[in-house]
């Protein structure tokens, strides 16, 4: 079968496809079209309604929107009208007017800027300055090195000043500029102020600081300190004025005590009982050495430790200068305050973290406790409580005397040479027996495993350990009228560093702990046979080649102590004892 299919011829619209020609021409006459578009001056685009919302904070959107009467106001089109008033007529209060000589400004920063650094044209303008009608670029040097912190913020605009020939540009050749400046034109204070100033001491005569680092700053010698309160009076000053008036320091706010408060308040004869443990105190005093404190509660384990701090003696200066750098770096140094003469006490609770206890941070690398425990006590209370990574992050802290704090871009080191004091309880229960108590009800498994929180290693940094008894009704009546002072144990420590202090002399050195064990066995050996017990415990395996040299800084701490050249066979089993945890 044949089938045939008839399809209907198809029809062309007329003037659906022109011819060739006619395109052509269309084509010609688009592109002199866009010619003539491209010749003609730009004309100025109206500002979005984002932007004069941030002009005119009135100005607002509602539902039944009016137009401008002012036909030439950039907001006619938008249909916005000023909130809680009627259309304006004339003039128009929308309009922004510019002038042709006077383009808008346009800044920029180099070289890897801080986050908080922003462009100052808001502030110049508080401060009566007007802003450079040009365009501005800020370098900051060394380029391959990241900013960070608001402290740069006066710099860059004492800069812009003297490039827009503000201020005499030989005025702040010779200067430093480092404060925080606020929307109003008022300098603010900066954390590092010292470690910057200190830095900058041979390329510098004159810094010009916010007026409450006024008292960190001149603990540089060498350097002229200027202070001010605002942006204008640096201006009028670098113009020839007279020096800013500085308005008072207020208080700063009640936070932790210092260790100068502690001191006053805190007393060694508070301590009931515990000789063992008073005189364990006094010779880590006397060496720098670490302790270790292991007692039920109520012992005086805490009361112990927080008094250690009143029987050291004040810093040195370099020592001094050293432990403020740290503490304003960290931001830990009140407004106004000046040099911390007293060594430093730091008590982290048992949650912190490691970042908290050894140093660092996401963004800027900050010291943690360590390092502000530096030339001072680092005391961790409870410490079995303590994550066994921060507890292990301090083994090193505790040979080398710093923190080392590796990032993929930079990396930072801070000084970290404290005296480590631990404090914990038996078992996890704390229990105690007595008349009407049933006692410890913790197995010796778990015993073991609470204090085994506590590594080895670390165990083995730790120069003296001591176990208290629970202090007994007799100790109590009898302390209360012999105890020793901390001013009485305080001189003794004090005639005991001075004797180690001549003996070190000419060493890098200054206490017993950071004598090396190489220096210690050919340069300061204790007396001929004094050894000998400590010979056999390392046969026997209770004491390690560390632990060797440990007991040895203890043996020189307690000739110190009694005032003799050397050590004997009497103070070395002494610090065995204590080095073990069973001296009695």
């Amino acid at each position: 079968m044949l089938v045939v299919l008839q399809i209907p011829a198809c029809r062309v619209r007329p003037g659906l496809a022109p011819p060739p020609q006619e395109r052509q021409q269309q084509r010609d006459v688009r592109r002199v079209a866009l010619l003539r578009r491209s010749l003609q001056p730009a004309k100025p685009r109206p500002l979005d309604v984002q932007a004069q919302q941030r002009v005119h904070p009135v100005i607002r959107r509602q539902e039944n929107r009016v137009t401008c009467a002012d036909p030439s106001c950039v907001l006619t089109r938008r249909k916005v009208f000023p909130a809680r008033q009627n259309p304006p007529s004339d003039p128009c209060p929308h309009r922004v007017p510019r002038h042709p000589e006077h383009p808008p400004h346009r800044s920029k920063i180099l070289s890897q800027p801080p986050a908080s650094t922003r462009v100052f044209n808001r502030e110049l303008r508080n401060s009566g300055e007007s802003w450079p009608n040009s365009k501005i670029t800020v370098g900051l040097s060394p380029a391959a090195l990241p900013k960070r912190g608001s402290g740069f913020d006066m710099a860059i605009a004492v800069a812009i000043l003297a490039a827009a020939d503000a201020v005499p540009l030989a005025t702040p050749a010779g200067a430093m500029f480092l404060a925080e400046l606020g929307l109003d034109g008022r300098l603010r204070p900066v954390p590092g102020v010292l470690p910057a100033v200190a830095a900058a001491e041979g390329g510098v005569s004159t810094v010009v600081v916010a007026a409450q680092n006024v008292a960190e700053a001149a603990l540089v010698p060498g350097v002229r300190v200027v202070g001010a309160n605002t942006l204008t009076e640096v201006i009028v000053w670098l113009r020839g004025g007279p020096l800013p008036v500085l308005a008072p320091v207020p208080e700063p706010p009640n936070g932790p005590p210092s260790a100068d408060a502690l001191a006053k308040r805190l007393d060694l004869a508070d301590v009931l009982g515990q000789a063992e443990a008073r005189l364990a105190a006094e010779i880590c005093a006397a060496g720098g050495h670490n302790l270790s404190l292991l007692g039920p509660p109520g012992a005086g384990k805490t009361m112990l430790a927080e008094r250690l701090p009143t029987i050291l003696p004040e810093l040195e200066r370099a020592a001094a200068i050293e432990v403020t750098s740290i503490h304003s770096i960290a931001g830990r140094l009140p407004a106004g305050a000046g040099l911390l003469s007293m060594p430093p006490f730091c008590a982290p609770h048992h949650t912190s973290s490691m970042a908290a206890i050894v140093g660092g941070g996401s963004g800027v690398v900050r010291p943690g406790a360590a390092s502000l425990a530096h030339n001072g006590i680092l005391f961790l209370d409870e410490a079995p409580e303590f994550h066994r990574d921060v507890l292990d992050a301090l083994r090193q802290p505790l040979e080398s005397g710093e923190v080392v704090i590796a990032r993929s871009g930079a990396q930072a080191v801070f000084p970290a040479r404290f005296t480590l004091v631990m404090a914990a309880n038996p078992c996890p229960c704390a229990n105690t027996a007595g008349p009407g108590k049933a006692g410890c009800s913790c197995s010796p498994a778990a015993r073991r495993r609470y204090l085994a929180r506590i590594s080895g290693p670390l165990l083995d940094r730790v120069d003296v350990k001591v176990r208290l008894q629970p202090v007994s009704r007799r100790d109590m009546l009898y302390d209360r009228k012999f105890a020793e002072t901390s001013a009485t144990v305080a001189r003794r420590v004090i005639a005991a560093r001075e004797r180690c202090t001549a003996r070190l002399a000419g060493t890098p050195w200054r206490l017993n702990a950071e004598v090396p064990g190489t220096v210690l066995r050919r340069e300061f050996p204790p007396r001929p046979g004094a050894l000998a017990s400590l010979d056999r415990a390392m046969e026997l395996g209770q004491v390690s080649a560390r632990g060797a040299d440990k007991i040895v800084r203890v043996a020189w701490s307690l000739a110190d102590l009694a005032g003799q050249d050397q050590p004997g066979a009497d103070q070395v089993n002494l610090a065995i004892g204590l080095w073990l945890g069973v001296a009695q």
